[in-house]
């Protein structure tokens, strides 16, 4: 096991001005954590990551616990907790306040949940006896709380795909409140949802950017068992979660390739390659080493099962990294030309096949191999547009050209993939209009879609949802609440996201 002296990442996290005291608190458990290096991992890998080819998402050197944990807050709410010393939930507020204490106890990448459940299920039973305004006014409180105590914009509810009284009276809050915090996501089935919920989800995301849209279709086909939306848009078994996410870089993978050929015949099977057996080397730790499942109360109560984990295999930066192996000259881009899809659909075969034919440890619940995710990038790393999307700038025209170009690039990716649409504020009087879209959408197999209005305070970044305010903020050098304005406000600078092109 190496260890690495990093005294002065130490000094320079207690002494920031701009972070507040837990934020310090988190980053200083991170350097810690990567004080040490006890993976071992094979010579190939070693080399992509000096050469930033692959990386491993800021998951730390030694993983103790999953990246995304998914409990089944269901089964909380059925029977209590022995370890939180709750009893099994009899009223609404019961609910709230049980599913509260729980979230502060259920770790991940960012020492906070990801998610907290599919929460209009969960809370539609405990609704009888209690009028609209009195559901709103304690949901209103509820959300509140998510909002200032998990305050991170990876944090993910979901609703639907049925109508409830629940998801209606959540998004009706949700209006109202406009917080960052959690990121909902509906659940969509033009089969299953009526038009009337739909169109109200429709209506809230113009409002305040929540919901974004899920193909439920696609989705609950990808495990054995329900399924969660969580972070940036990562779709992953309830009762479970993922034990990493690492991604290969497509820009800088192509910037060590002497051609296309060079590229697709050494480079890339190489990264590919060195990438899985890393994550593998990752797994065993976690599983192996750290104890987690041995010591959570998560997994000892059964609102998690170890064999319901596997691991993304991430990729970013699709369309700098086909222009750079093409030589792509201006006027001529990734999203509208057909050289450069035609490669992008190449590469992706590619990379499928690879990961889908390696055996992945511990994997049961996807069937002893890795899942693959679009990833969406973070921080400000400029010249890596998220995963497989188009460059801003360089969008079609035509908004449905878009929505067709996504939806062949979606079709590789069963653990997560998205695209962000900023949408004129005159939509709002015309919910339908996008209602439209999504099932133009979902009907060629597109995955996943967000919206929000292109002069409102909330916006989304690559997946994860923010305020302007809160960056302007934590650009000026004040510390901010939520640490992913940290993200955001790097992020929607170094990749130009204000000028995203604006549909409808």
């Amino acid at each position: 096991m190496k260890t690495i002296d990093n005294t002065r990442e130490f000094y320079d996290i207690c002494t920031a001005g701009n972070l507040t005291y837990k934020q310090k608190l988190l980053h200083l458990a991170q350097a810690a954590e990567n004080s040490i290096d006890p993976i071992e991992r094979p010579k190939e890998a070693d080399y992509f990551f000096e050469h930033g080819g692959i990386d491993y998402m800021c998951e730390g050197n030694a993983p103790y616990r999953p990246r995304y944990i998914c409990p089944d807050y269901g089964k909380l709410l059925a029977q209590g907790s022995e370890f939180l010393r709750l009893e099994p939930a009899t009223t609404l507020d019961d609910a709230l306040w049980n599913l509260a204490m729980a979230y502060d106890n259920v770790p991940s990448v960012t020492s906070r949940p990801v998610y907290v459940g599919q929460l209009d299920r969960m809370l539609d039973p405990f609704l009888d006896g209690h009028s609209d305004e009195e559901v709103r006014s304690r949901l209103r409180r509820f959300l509140n709380y998510i909002d200032r105590t998990v305050a991170s914009g990876y944090c993910h509810a979901n609703i639907g795909p049925e109508e409830t009284r629940a998801g209606r009276l959540l998004m009706e809050v949700e209006q109202a409140l406009a917080n960052a915090v959690p990121n909902f996501t509906l659940k969509y089935d033009p089969a299953v949802t009526p038009d009337g919920f739909a169109r109200l989800a429709a209506k809230t995301t113009l409002t305040c950017a929540n919901p974004a849209f899920a193909n439920d279709r696609i989705h609950r086909e990808t495990y054995p068992g329900d399924y969660t939306v969580v972070s940036c848009y990562n779709v992953l078994p309830m009762g479970g979660g993922a034990y990493c996410l690492d991604r290969l870089l497509f820009p800088r993978l192509a910037d060590m390739a002497s051609s296309v050929d060079d590229f697709m015949d050494n480079v890339l099977p190489s990264a590919t390659g060195a990438l899985l057996e890393y994550m593998n080397s990752r797994i065993k730790f976690l599983v192996e080493k750290s104890n987690f499942f041995e010591t959570s109360f998560l997994a000892k109560e059964g609102l998690i099962s170890r064999d319901r984990f596997c691991a993304m295999f991430g990729v970013a930066g699709m369309s700098e990294g086909v222009a750079k192996l093409l030589g792509l000259p201006d006027g001529r881009a990734y999203g509208t030309d057909d050289e450069a899809n035609d490669l992008a659909d190449r590469i992706m075969r590619q990379v499928y096949k690879q990961v889908l034919e390696f055996p992945a440890v511990y994997s049961e619940v996807s069937g002893n191999r890795f899942t693959l995710h679009a990833q969406a990038g973070f921080s400000d790393m400029p010249g890596v547009t998220p995963g497989v999307r188009i460059k801003v700038g360089d969008e079609p025209e035509v908004f449905y050209d878009h929505i067709r170009h996504s939806a062949r690039m979606h079709r590789f990716f069963n653990a997560g993939v998205s695209d962000i649409f900023p949408v004129e504020p005159t939509a709002k009087s015309n919910p339908d209009a996008i209602l439209d879209v999504v099932k133009g959408a979902f009907a060629v197999d597109d995955k996943y879609l967000s919206f929000y209005s292109s002069n409102g305070d909330l916006v989304r970044i690559t997946g994860f949802l923010v305020k302007r305010s809160e960056m302007e903020k934590f650009a000026r050098g004040e510390a901010v609440l939520a640490d992913t304005s940290h993200d955001g406000e790097g992020n929607w600078r170094a990749n130009d996201l204000v000028d995203r092109k604006v549909r409808l």
